[in-house]
Order: structure tokens, then sequence, then C-alpha cells
């Protein structure tokens, strides 16, 4: 009997799903890849051990089989004592750290009584305004072991006072507490808006808040070099790693030349990403950035602490593939983003919640988000070993050509003059518009499948529901605020303002001033005032 030809035999062509086979960075993917294809005599220079350098395989030698990732979900909205409440309910269910969203009158530096926060009061996170409204949202919170993230940048310094404000009321040493400032104001000129000043007096706050922080609250991270907005905005993986530490570099060289020694300041450095649906490029892109970090902080910054070296990150699952269709779809999105992240070596991870294409994240939500990563953390066994990915020759190959391209993309930027250079001309935005509008495209073309959204469509009635902030939330808000700017010294209030518009002028450092303005009742928005009649207001513009 003859035998039947098997697939290799065959001289007919098979036919693909697809013409070609690309990720979202647009790297060519074979149908199958072998020992040709990742060079494993290499494997001790760029894989080497978990902990050691360079790192590609985690930046702790025991990594989840010491302690899980922290578990955060991103939280804010309404009024302090609201978003209090929510977090006391996230702790109560599991959650290990706070991470904490702002209204955006508290990220552009506006108080909630202002004119420009007419509307905006606690509707996309909560709002501070003043120490008390700083200590009603961290009423009966354990500042001493719990560690929070708070995601604001042009007012990061202020935010930071506010917190080591309430932390002393209740006699806390701020150098027992822990927790981190995103401070990216780079990426806010790049891809998300929320910026006040220039970038060179931005620039400045930062260094202060780095110079500062290394002296008086050695346990904070400093900034959290974000790209995790890039990639909302429409970039590539590639890109964002790319540009994320390409604007780590910036910053990095900004507080050496202020005089500060690298290795004083490079290990609070931490940085955040995304985490999309690529399962595979985004495990690379992890494994790639420390690896590139490595590099960059040894041997072109000179660092000799080997904590300067270690790149270490928050991650989020990605906002912008969730769809407001067939919502329960997301909970899948986002378990295999989380995974994803796992698998990448994240130090931290929120996870988001199945209505946020709706809403604010309802409780129920919230909870099935934060389940999420309990259950991959306790039920899949992914924790038990570390780099369980490692040696694969798909995802080595691949977390070579991650690091490749990015390398190319961060020597353009500076063949071109530099991140700041490449913001004021626009080459950044561009390049993120670009790939936004190819992958747009490639939707409308079906060419990329959205899962309810351009393929397997329902009509069902979407009843899900939706948590909305209150108007009374902005009356009520307001109202305590007027209450509290009466009930001060205001000859005080004016002196401290005085005091910080002089420092702007000069070059004391601003964030102890910051802190003591803040003790004696001077409001954030007020201080951002002074700042803004001494910096100026940045205009973006882009010559096309």
């Amino acid at each position: 009997m003859k035998k039947s030809p098997q697939p290799d035999e065959s001289h007919e062509k098979p036919k693909l799903r697809k013409s070609s086979f690309k990720n979202s960075s647009s790297i060519e993917l074979q149908a199958v890849y072998g020992p040709q294809d990742w060079d494993a005599s290499q494997a001790q220079q760029t894989l080497s051990d978990p902990g050691s350098y360079p790192y590609t395989r985690g930046v702790q030698s025991t990594m989840y089989r010491g302690r899980f990732w922290t578990m955060r979900q991103y939280a804010g909205f309404g009024s302090a004592k609201q978003s209090n409440e929510r977090y006391k309910l996230l702790l109560k269910k599991g959650q290990t750290g706070l991470s904490v969203a702002f209204d955006l009158p508290t990220q552009m530096g506006y108080d909630s009584d202002h004119v420009m926060a007419t509307g905006e009061v606690g509707k996309v996170g909560v709002a501070i305004s003043s120490i008390e409204d700083m200590d009603i949202l961290l009423r009966d919170l354990p500042l001493e072991t719990i560690s929070t993230s708070m995601t604001i940048n042009s007012t990061a310094g202020i935010l930071l006072a506010l917190y080591i404000a309430v932390a002393r009321r209740r006699g806390i040493d701020s150098r027992k507490i822990n927790g981190t400032i995103q401070n990216d104001i780079l990426k806010e000129y790049i891809a998300r808006g929320t910026y006040i000043y220039p970038p060179k007096p931005s620039m400045r706050i930062i260094t202060d808040i780095f110079d500062f922080c290394a002296r008086e609250v050695p346990n904070w991270n400093t900034i959290s070099i974000s790209g995790y907005h890039i990639r909302e905005a429409g970039s590539t993986a590639v890109q964002e790693m790319a540009f994320t530490l390409a604007n780590a570099i910036t910053y990095v060289q900004a507080a050496i030349d202020r005089g500060l020694d690298v290795d004083s300041f490079a290990s609070r450095l931490s940085f955040f990403f995304n985490v999309h649906n690529n399962f595979f490029e985004e495990v690379a892109k992890f494994r790639a950035a420390r690896r590139l970090w490595a590099k960059i902080m040894r041997d072109r910054f000179h660092a000799q602490d080997d904590k300067s070296w270690r790149l270490r990150f928050h991650s989020q699952t990605a906002g912008s593939t969730l769809t407001a269709q067939q919502p329960e779809n997301n909970i899948i999105r986002v378990s295999m983003q989380a995974l994803a992240s796992v698998l990448g070596g994240t130090q931290s991870l929120h996870t988001n919640s199945m209505d946020e294409a709706l809403g604010l994240p309802t409780e129920k939500a919230a909870t099935i988000a934060l389940r999420t990563q309990q259950v991959i953390a306790n039920e899949t066994g992914v924790a038990d070993v570390i780099d369980p990915l490692g040696g694969s020759f798909y995802v080595e190959s691949l977390t070579n050509e991650v690091e490749h391209q990015a390398e190319q993309y961060i020597k353009r930027i500076e063949d071109l003059g530099g991140v700041v250079k490449c913001i004021e001309t626009g080459w950044i935005q561009r390049e993120i518009q670009q790939a936004a509008y190819r992958y747009q495209r490639a939707v409308e073309k079906k060419e990329e499948v959205l899962v309810g959204v351009n393929e397997f469509v329902q009509e069902d009635k979407n009843d899900s529901e939706i948590l909305r902030v209150s108007e009374e939330v902005s009356v009520e808000q307001i109202a305590r605020l007027t209450r509290f700017k009466a009930n001060r010294d205001q000859a005080l209030v004016k002196t401290h303002l005085e005091k910080i518009r002089n420092a702007a002028l000069g070059s004391d450092n601003l964030i102890p001033l910051f802190i003591s303005a803040v003790e004696d009742k001077v409001t954030l928005g007020e201080i951002s005032d002074a700042l803004r009649a001494v910096f100026g207001l940045f205009k973006e513009t882009i010559t096309i």
C-alpha cells in the first residue's frame, strides 16, 4: 500500500491565513524557530542568571519564588473619602499596594474651586487640593508598611510634599515611607498632555525631587518613567520601549549635569510599561528592556552600584484594548496581558477592570480584576519557576530583535538632537501617530481582528452597571475647600508663596519649601500658580 504524502512531502503550496505574519512592531515572524535563530553559545552573556547582569531573566535572584509581584489596582474617583473607602475595600480583598488616580484639575495644578476645574472635579480620579484632602484620602491606611504609587506628573513634587506632610502629622519618619511618583514629564509632552511648564523648568523640578529624596526619603521611587501612555497613544511595542528608555537617558543626564552622582539616585528610578495583546512580543519587550537598560547604565553612565543597573517596572494591562462591545471579553484580554507581564518579570501589576471602556470601574469589576492576578499567582504555577520562557528559540530571537530595533530608535533620537529637540519638532509624536494610523487602518480592513468589534459582532443590549460621579462631589469638595482656605493664616500663606517664587527664580531646591507650605495650609493650586508666574506655560508647536 502506497504511503500517503506527508505535509512536507507535498508539492502543493499550503494555504495560509495571511500573506505575512507580523507583530505590532512590524517584525516579520517565521513559521517556526530553531537553533539557527538564536546563538545559544552567547547565552551566558545575554542571559546570565536571574538577579545578575544583564538581568534579562529578572532583577531578583529568587523572583516570585521569594514573593509575588505587588498587586495594585489603580483607583481614585470623586472625593477623598470615596477613594479612601475603595482603597480599604481593595486592601481587604488582598491588594498589596495602593495606586492613586488623580482628577484632571489636580494633574494640571488647579484647585477644585478654580474655573478651569469646572465639570472635572473627581471625574477621572480623586480631587486633591489641600493637606486636608490628602489626610482624608490616606485615613487609617498603614503608611509605614504599604507602598503607595501616585500617577502624577506636573504636580508630582506637590503631591509628594502632601504625602510627606500627612506622614509627619502621624509621627512617621519620611525615611520610612515607601512609594512611587510617576513624575515623568517628557512623556506628557509626547503622548498624554497634562504638562504645565516648559521642559527646562519641569526638568529642574524633577532633579530637585531626585536630590531631595536621595537625602530625605531614600525608600521612595522618585520617578516612574512611563511607556504606558506612549503605547496608549498608539505606538508599537518597540517604540514604547525605545522612547521610554530615551526619556530615561535624558533624566539621568539631567541629574548628572545637576551635579548628582549617578549611584546616589539611579537605584530609585523605576519604569512603567503597558502590556498589550501580542503575548510573546510583550514578554520579549520586558526582557529586552532590562538588558538594554543595564548596558546603558553600566557602559554609558558608568554606574558602579549594580542596583543602578536594574530596570524595575510596574505594568498595567492595556486600557486601549478594552472594548465597550461585549465588555466581558475584556476579562479574557486582561488575563492574557497580565500573564504576559508576569512571564516577563514585572515587579508590580495593575489589571484593568472589564468596564473601563464604559466608565470608572465598579466594585464588582475591580474585584474581578484583582482576582485575576491572584489566580495567576496562586493557581497556575507560572510563578514557581523563574523566566520559564527563557531559552525558547522564538522568545530569545524576538528579545534580541526588539532590543536591536529599540537601540536603533534611540540612536536616531540622539542623532536628531535628543528627546527634548524631538518633542519640540514633533518627530516622536509623528512616529506614534503614524503607527496608530497604520493599526487603525488594519482594523478597518479586518487585517487585525477585534473580537466583538469588527468580527463576531453581537447586537445584544449592553446592560452593564456604570459607575458615575455625582455633581454633588464637586459641590461638597468646593464647599470644604472654601472653609479650609478661610480658616488659615493668610499672611503666612503669602510668605510661603513668596519664598517659592524666589526659589523658582534661583536654584534652591523647591521640595522642602513645598512641604513647609502645605503644612501651613497652602494649596496645590496656589503653589502651581506661583510657579506658573515664574516658569510660564508650555505651548506645543509641531513642525509638520
